[in-house]
């Protein structure tokens, strides 16, 4: 819900927010829009256009406003080859068209790339978010912060060279290096009645990076029933360190110098090096990227 301006008695109108995700590099891009209407999807699609590049397939679901939107660039593309006016049509769908692909209706499996980019987004930030009632302009910020966070996320390290730390993150295609935020002081332990407004957008914000950030960890370090072996780690993998309080949208990496299997040849502790010196951590700490 946003609210519609400062004063104490403002109405509340409804929101959504457009998820689009990279089928190739995983980026995830996210715009607020005020209505399911076929409108609105549009000029949603022409912000992303202008930031991002046309794309050349887009594939949704079956939802009234999506078919609208497939629709209307459709017509406007006959319109512009039949009367060649493309001044009065929209670059994207005149000149480079847009080739629109429905996944079959009642199988929102098929879209299983688009629903976890939805989990990621929206499980946390209703949860550190709560009922609070923003402006446009504040929810506006902290969509683009949790993209800049979703974003940030390691996927497979750059080199094998042991003495490379760096990874591959979606922010890489986008930008061409990693994200970084600035150093703010912690508000995740201040009452809500003693923040600003702007303050109340950081602290959600730093409570949704907290949430997500120990969750997409626990996903990397997820193991099987004992019936199958995991794989263990080795001298030159590149782990991210399980930290605690780290800074935002920072990942300490490590390269692993060697592993101290147990009796049973399993590795449950190793030694870790970065740019900051040597350690000896759990296993249970270190969360490999695996090329």
């Amino acid at each position: 819900m946003v609210k519609e301006s400062r004063k104490r008695n403002s109405s509340l109108s409804k929101s959504y927010v457009a998820i689009f995700i990279c089928m190739s590099s995983k980026a995830i891009h996210l715009e607020l829009t005020f209505d399911l209407s076929t409108e609105a999807f549009l000029n949603a699609l022409k912000r992303f256009i202008s930031r991002r590049g046309a794309p050349s397939d887009v594939y949704t679901d079956n939802g009234t406003n999506f078919v609208g939107a497939d629709r209307e660039l459709k017509n406007l593309r006959e319109i512009s080859i039949n009367t060649m006016r493309h001044d009065k049509v929209v670059d994207f769908s005149a000149q480079k068209g847009i080739n629109w692909h429905f996944i079959p209706p009642h199988a929102p499996h098929f879209g299983g790339l688009w629903e976890a980019a939805v989990k990621a987004m929206k499980f946390h930030l209703k949860r550190v978010a709560g009922t609070a009632s923003l402006m446009h302009d504040e929810l506006q910020t902290i969509l683009i912060q949790i993209e800049a966070v979703l974003n940030s996320r390691p996927m497979i390290p750059l080199s094998s060279d042991p003495n490379d730390h760096t990874y591959l993150s979606p922010a890489h295609f986008l930008i061409g290096d990693t994200f970084t935020a600035p150093a703010e002081p912690t508000l995740l332990d201040v009452k809500e009645g003693r923040l600003s407004r702007w303050q109340r957008v950081e602290q959600i914000k730093q409570h949704f990076w907290k949430k997500w950030h120990s969750e997409y960890l626990n996903q990397m370090q997820q193991r099987s029933k004992w019936k199958t072996n995991a794989p263990s780690l080795k001298p030159g993998d590149l782990v991210i360190m399980r930290e605690d309080n780290i800074p935002q949208l920072c990942w300490p990496m490590a390269r692993v110098e060697a592993v101290h299997p147990g009796a049973d040849g399993v590795v449950r502790t190793a030694t870790v090096k970065n740019t900051k010196g040597t350690y000896k951590r759990a296993a249970s700490k270190l969360c490999p990227l695996l090329l």
